[in-house]
């Protein structure tokens, strides 16, 4: 083709500038979701002055339309492990695309879902297949119908106050019935206590159960599981023909301080693991459930079943490079053992508080999945305000404690569940010890200030207001 060809045919990209239009409409964003998006998303933020404009954003930081740095200690539900942008994965990135690959032709087999495959595997020897989707709630659908079809059962146990997915499958299989309700009918699964083995076997003894789906610490709450519960668990679902389901979804690839949360557990072997968020490198929405070979080779029992489970986009090669460049930092920089190290100083800090404030009951968790709870005071005083709150609303004084650590300290935290008075910290799993300083710092301002008064109980006034405004 000739200079004076190539010169007279449009431009590929057409007319199309992202910049150009970011720069346009960038200032519309909370009407334009407030228009064509949940319009109860902007309201809610609006309500506790969470409608900050970030404009770039690198490792556990952001930065507003104002220049100010904010910490990340939430991580976008955990899908930043890595931070944001990390070089790497960006690389990665750029090298796929460049690359043009022949992707999802679906008459071939490319390399890159292999090769993610095969890191993935290495951190679970005992499976020995993975399928790609797009989601965690994908995963554990994957992983709930496999469980069906492999055992011949129809009923998943799960535990209460468990969180598995909002899709229909899993949301049958979430503890939480603020989740469910307005839904039915969902599949016949069934709840049982975390760590109730009495429950389990109950359950299991009626014959039709396929599997337990359980997260080794729940994300609502951060409960764990208690120590011997996985593996008495495993014990008495292979006795009775049933599988062991990990959700690792949030707690996976070095979360916790070990690359799975139910490795912290000495003999647990899951028959099927779902995992996803963090593998994403915080670009390309992927998810992954690892098998056993048996189950995997029973769903697709020939080759009139190839495609009995499938994903459109499963196993895209942006999200096999991502998910590749994830593992690849993970073990260049030594992310687990760094996690380990953080989250103990982290924890142990904040441990170290609940002498003395007598609003902080607990601080709990594993690695860098930390819940600090709190609880009704001691003094009379401090009972009364306490009592004030939670007759509005159970769970509005940890809300009171999220506002401030970003309103007053551009820190990002997030309350760990609906009417509950806990705060969740699932912080990208590169921050360091300057980040736990400053985390800790703020988080003991706050403090100080719910035990002396002043702008924060004006602020829970505010916030009881709203919430007898909105019953």
């Amino acid at each position: 083709m000739t200079t004076a060809e190539s010169a007279s045919e449009p431009s590929r990209t057409g007319g199309f500038d992202l910049g150009a239009l970011l720069a346009e409409r960038g200032a519309e964003r909370y009407e334009l979701h407030t228009r064509y998006l949940n319009h109860q998303l902007p309201r809610m933020l609006r309500t506790i002055g969470f409608d900050k404009v970030y404009e770039r954003a690198e490792g556990a930081h952001f930065w507003d339309a104002d220049g100010n740095d904010h910490l990340d200690m939430l991580a976008g539900f955990g899908v930043m492990g890595l931070g944001r942008h990390h070089p790497v994965v960006r690389k990665a990135l750029h090298d796929v695309l460049d690359a043009s690959l022949a992707d999802l032709t679906r008459f071939d087999c490319q390399p890159l879902p292999g090769l993610l495959a095969e890191r993935l595997l290495a951190h679970s020897p005992h499976l020995d297949r993975v399928f790609f989707g797009n989601s965690g709630t994908e995963a554990v659908e994957t992983a709930l119908k496999f469980a069906r079809y492999a055992t011949g059962r129809p009923r998943v146990l799960y535990c209460a106050h468990a969180f598995h997915g909002l899709t229909t499958g899993s949301l049958s299989v979430n503890g939480e019935s603020g989740f469910r309700d307005g839904f039915a009918p969902l599949l016949p699964d069934t709840a049982v206590p975390l760590g109730d083995l009495d429950a389990l076997a109950r359950e299991l003894r009626r014959g039709d159960v396929a599997a337990l789906i359980v997260e080794p610490i729940q994300g609502k709450g951060v409960h764990e599981a208690p120590p011997g519960y996985l593996r008495a668990a495993q014990e008495l679902l292979r006795r009775h023909r049933a599988l062991l389901i990990a959700d690792e979804v949030q707690t996976g690839l070095g979360r916790t301080g070990d690359f799975y949360a139910y490795q912290h557990e000495e003999g647990v072997e899951p028959d099927l693991v779902c995992v996803a968020k963090a593998l994403s490198g915080g670009y390309v929405p992927v998810g992954a459930t690892l098998g056993r070979d048996w189950i995997f080779k029973k769903v697709y029992s020939s080759m009139d079943r190839v495609l009995v489970h499938s994903a459109s986009f499963g196993a895209n090669a942006q999200a096999m490079a991502a998910g590749l460049a994830v593992l690849s930092v993970m073990e260049d920089e030594g992310i687990v053992a760094r996690v380990r190290s953080t989250g103990g100083l982290l924890r142990t800090r904040l441990a170290a508080l609940t002498e003395r404030y007598e609003l902080l009951a607990e601080v709990r968790g594993r690695g860098l999945m930390i819940g600090i709870e709190f609880g009704r005071p001691r003094s009379l005083k401090l009972r009364g305000r306490w009592a004030m709150l939670q007759a509005a609303r159970k769970g509005l004084f940890a809300q009171m404690v999220v506002v401030p650590l970003l309103q007053r300290h551009r820190i990002l935290t997030q309350v760990s569940g609906d009417h509950m008075e806990v705060i969740k910290l699932i912080p990208p799993l590169v921050i360091d010890e300057g980040d736990v300083n400053r985390f800790v710092d703020a988080f003991t301002a706050v403090m100080d200030d719910a035990h002396d008064g002043g702008l924060m109980w004006e602020f829970g006034r505010t916030l009881v207001k709203q919430a007898v405004a909105n019953r």
